[in-house]
C-alpha cells in the first residue's frame, strides 16, 4: 500500500508539472483559506510532496529486508539509466535535460546507506565515501540534490525514532505542513510484508516510472507542444 500511496502522489506531481502547468487559468487561486489561496497546480504539487519521503522510506526498508544488497543497488543504477531518456523527453523534449532522475538520487542514497553501514567501524573511509557520494550528487544534479541525499542518510539514521524523524525530516523540505503527513503513513507501516510479492508485481513498479513520464512526454507533444 505504501508503494501504492507513492507512486499515485508522484504521478499527480508529474501530471501537474508537465500538463496542468500548461493550463493558463492553472495558477489561479480556486480555493483560499484565511490568507492562503490554492491553485489547481498547487494542488497537484502539494499532493506530490507525499512521494519523495515514502520512496525513501522504502528504500531504507528495502536496504534493511533485502536478500541480496548489491542486486538492489544495480537495480536502483540499472533503472536510473533507463529512465534518463524519458525524463529529458518529457522536461525538454529532447534528448539533454541538465537534472538527472531521482532513480539516480536514490542510487546514491542507496550506496551511501551501504558505505555507512561497511564502515562504520572506520570513521575515516566512512567520511571520505559519504563525502564522495554527497559531491557526485551534486555534480549529476539528480532529483532533490543534495538535499535528497542527506534526507535519505537521515532516514536510515533516524529510522528507529519516529517522533524525531518526522519532525526534522519534515525541516528538509521548508517545513512543507503536507511532509507530515508521509511521516504519519509511514507509522502505520506494521513491519510485514504486502500484497505486492513476486518479481513481475516488483519489477512493474520499476517500470512504471520511466513508462509515466514517457506517457507525460507524448501527451505534451501531441496536446501542448515544447517551445
Amino acid at each position: 500500500m505504501l508503494k501504492l500511496i507513492a507512486l499515485v502522489t508522484m504521478i499527480i506531481d508529474h501530471v501537474g508539472v508537465v500538463i496542468i502547468l500548461s493550463i493558463p487559468s492553472a495558477t489561479e487561486p480556486i480555493i483560499t483559506f484565511g490568507t492562503m489561496q490554492m491553485s489547481m497546480y498547487s494542488m497537484f504539487r502539494i499532493t506530490g510532496r507525499l512521494a519523495f519521503p515514502l520512496y525513501v522510506f522504502l528504500l531504507v526498508e528495502g536496504f534493511l529486508h533485502t536478500h541480496d544488497r548489491k542486486k538492489y543497488g544495480i537495480n536502483l543504477f540499472a533503472f536510473a539509466i533507463i529512465s534518463e531518456i524519458p525524463w529529458n523527453l518529457e522536461h525538454t523534449g529532447s534528448l539533454f535535460y541538465a537534472e538527472q532522475n531521482v532513480f539516480f538520487t536514490l542510487f546514491f542514497g542507496y550506496v551511501g546507506i551501504c558505505c555507512y553501514e561497511n564502515f562504520k567501524n572506520d570513521n575515516i573511509k566512512k567520511i571520505l565515501a559519504l563525502s564522495g557520494l554527497f559531491i557526485l550528487s551534486f555534480v549529476f544534479k539528480a532529483d532533490y540534490g543534495v538535499k535528497g541525499y542527506c534526507f535519505i542518510l537521515f532516514m536510515y539514521i533516524m529510522r528507529k525514532d519516529k517522533i524525531t524523524k518526522s519532525l526534522i525530516g519534515s525541516c528538509f523540505f521548508s517545513l512543507q505542513p503536507v511532509i507530515l503527513i508521509s511521516f504519519l503513513i509511514m507509522s502505520l507501516y506494521n513491519g510485514e510484508r504486502g500484497f505486492i510479492k513476486g518479481k513481475v508485481l516488483k519489477y512493474l513498479f520499476y517500470i512504471l516510472y520511466p513508462l509515466h513520464i514517457f506517457v507525460l512526454y507524448l501527451i505534451k507533444l501531441r496536446y501542448i507542444g515544447y517551445s
